[in-house]
């Protein structure tokens, strides 16, 4: 397992680690409800520097960019970022990542961690037109600062105007006595704060620094764990259990980041999927009776013939309900469906409902 450069800190602070992706990385720390409402009410901290990092360079960067991906960056201007997906040959998804427009000749791309190579040979197979290509995964740390108080924890570390980066902007500058930081208004909560980017060896500077300055708003280191609670939320997708290799951008419910105005990987195939429909979808689901679903575990009707599988599920700490997200069969993906979650044997009362799940 690889460590991140704040492994050695997780550790100090008590962090249960766990192996993801090839990464030795904290899953908890106090535990996951606590860490969950931390982030949901004030601010907390992720150590997402496992996520992997691309720069793309020179005067075909943006043609490169949307050959490969389903969104229309072309609309990016300098500072923007866009989230996207990489169709494959087979009508499915390599991967989902966000893409941020340095200037016309400059992008860096943000992928998953378990997918670092794999995108990597992806993109550079497609590279027919001479794109100076760097992985800066293994250089690169990221810091996701997140929660209502990010704002005011990071804004006492940096003079660039943290109030003038717009959702999925960005800006580069000085923080804490750094300088060249990332300073993204993303994140994967929906819980609003930011993700700040910069070389390993300010790792433990920044996190250090950060909870300084955290430290009236009882900021919180946070695990995996609540990240997957908190997106999930959301409605996000998580690449590996939502979406993958053999699910669509249509049956996911990403049609919004799929633009058939422009050529790009098997576009004709998904925009079939567009025009004449699909047999499954990706819906949300919470559930009536008592029971939490998990990944893999059934979907079934009224009568007990199978209609669809769980994708992800989770004890909602915001909510204090069970939800979850499934693919189901066309026919049954309308809200107030009635579904049933098949939960060791049993069939279990669940309904189809409107994602997000938290309303902000």
């Amino acid at each position: 397992m690889k460590p991140t450069s704040l492994s050695n800190k997780h550790i100090s602070l008590g962090a249960k680690m766990v192996p993801f992706a090839g990464f030795n990385m904290p899953v908890s720390y106090t535990g996951l409800n606590e860490e969950h409402l931390a982030v949901r009410n004030s601010v907390g901290v992720f150590d997402v520097s496992h996520m992997g990092e691309f720069i793309l360079n020179g005067p075909k960067a943006l043609e490169l960019i949307q050959k490969v991906t389903s969104n229309d960056a072309a609309v990016l201007t300098d500072g923007k970022a866009q989230y996207s997906c990489l169709p494959n040959n087979t009508g499915g998804i390599v991967d989902d990542l966000i893409v941020y427009r340095i200037n016309a000749e400059s992008y860096l791309l943000v992928v998953n961690a378990g997918n670092i190579d794999k995108d990597w040979n992806w993109i550079k197979q497609h590279n027919t037109m001479g794109v100076d290509m760097k992985n800066i995964s293994e250089e690169t740390s990221l810091l996701a600062i997140q929660g209502p108080n990010a704002i005011h924890t990071l804004q006492k570390l940096t003079d660039v105007k943290l109030a003038d980066i717009p959702y999925y902007a960005f800006a580069k500058g000085k923080f804490n006595g750094v300088d060249n930081v990332v300073i993204s208004n993303t994140g994967y909560t929906g819980a609003g704060g930011f993700e700040i980017y910069f070389e390993n060896q300010y790792a433990e500077k920044m996190w250090d620094a950060i909870f300084e300055a955290g430290k009236e708003f009882s900021i919180k280191p946070i695990g995996l764990g609540a990240r997957d609670t908190l997106r999930l939320e959301m409605g996000f997708c998580l690449y590996g259990n939502d979406i993958d290799d053999t699910t669509s951008p249509i049956e996911a419910g990403l049609g919004w980041i799929t633009k058939f105005t422009k050529e790009f990987t098997n576009r004709a195939a998904i925009e079939n999927h567009k025009v004449n429909g699909v047999s499954k979808k990706l819906v949300g689901f919470e559930m009536i009776d008592r029971g939490i679903p998990r990944h893999d575990y059934l979907i079934a009707d009224a009568n007990g013939n199978t209609i669809g599988k769980v994708t992800s599920g989770t004890q909602s700490p915001s909510l204090n309900k069970a939800i979850g997200m499934g693919y189901l069969a066309t026919a049954f993906a309308k809200a107030d469906n009635e579904i049933f979650i098949m939960i060791r044997d049993k069939a279990i009362k669940a309904k189809v409902c409107k994602i997000p799940f938290l309303k902000k």
